[in-house]
């Protein structure tokens, strides 16, 4: 694993490959850099170009983001990952954000340009070809129940309106919450229905962090719902969430974040390298990190 960076570290920097990296804070928990590095190392073994490339992971608190930013750009590095909190943070300090980017407010990639920061945000087709490929699922025509109506919602929502979904339903303890998250999205959802009685056959999104705790509640009582057709939860560590606990007592299909953090991953070493990658040496380096 990649040792944890700081900004300190950049006073001595001497890497002269082409260096990507993680923000985050903390950081120490991510599992992008042995994600990254062992796609990095089957790459080389076709294309010599990328065995002079390396992904680190940097710890930068909030308040040092954007001086973060700008030394990175400097010490020339070609692209980021930025995680919790920056996603958000990032999105009016970069020099220019993707259309597609744009409707999320947040961004979790920046590839460099002469003018400093490009961002982008790959979570909503991380999303879309994880729920494709663990549940066989397409969000096109699909009602979708989504939890939360934080920044994780808001880039699942974007996605599912994006493909066509048939309605999508935010399900959120805190209702003001909810009603925001509903008010953003309507100039988005054109005439996809935002709220009305939700149908049997939807897809159950988990965007809150209720799991990640073995006390955490559930972020909802699927006896509640309309059968759904299939629960995903953007968890992935644990493995198997209260939520999908529950949902496999009903012999719901169940699926969790895992495929998405790889896929996304995936998309973003796509923007950097401009190749195809070996997305199956990613899944198998994450799934290694986390056993």
């Amino acid at each position: 694993m990649e040792p944890v960076l700081t900004l300190a570290d950049l006073d001595t920097w001497s890497f002269k490959g082409t260096a990507l990296a993680v923000l985050g804070h903390p950081i120490k928990h991510s599992i992008s850099p042995p994600m990254h590095n062992a796609a990095l190392a089957e790459m080389a073994n076709s294309d010599d170009r990328f065995t002079t490339w390396r992904y680190f992971r940097f710890d930068v608190p909030p308040a040092d983001l954007s001086l973060a930013l700008d030394r990175l750009h400097a010490a020339g590095f070609h692209g980021l990952n930025l995680t919790v909190p920056h996603k958000v943070l990032a999105f009016d300090t970069i020099a220019q954000v993707d259309p597609t980017a744009q409707p999320i407010g947040a961004v979790n990639t920046l590839q460099r340009t002469a003018a400093g920061w490009h961002g982008y945000n790959t979570d909503g087709y991380g999303l879309a070809t994880a729920v494709q490929e663990t549940l066989g699922i397409q969000l096109f025509d699909t009602p979708i129940v989504l939890l939360g109506a934080g920044g994780a919602a808001r880039g699942a929502a974007v996605e599912c309106l994006a493909q066509g979904c048939a309605s999508l339903h935010i399900v959120n303890r805190t209702t003001a919450n909810r009603e925001a998250l509903l008010s953003q999205l309507a100039p988005l959802a054109g005439g996809i229905p935002l709220q009305g009685e939700i149908p049997a056959e939807a897809l159950v999104i988990n965007a809150t962090s209720a799991g990640l705790k073995p006390d955490d509640p559930l972020p909802v009582d699927l006896t509640t719902l309309p059968r759904p057709v299939g629960v995903f939860d953007m968890i992935y560590n644990p493995a198997e969430t209260p939520l999908l606990t529950a949902a496999k007592t009903h012999a719901i299909p169940t699926a969790n974040g895992l495929a998405m953090l790889v896929h996304q991953g995936a998309r973003s070493l796509e923007i950097w390298s401009n190749v195809a990658v070996p997305v199956e040496a990613m899944h198998a380096a994450v799934t290694a990190a986390i056993a």
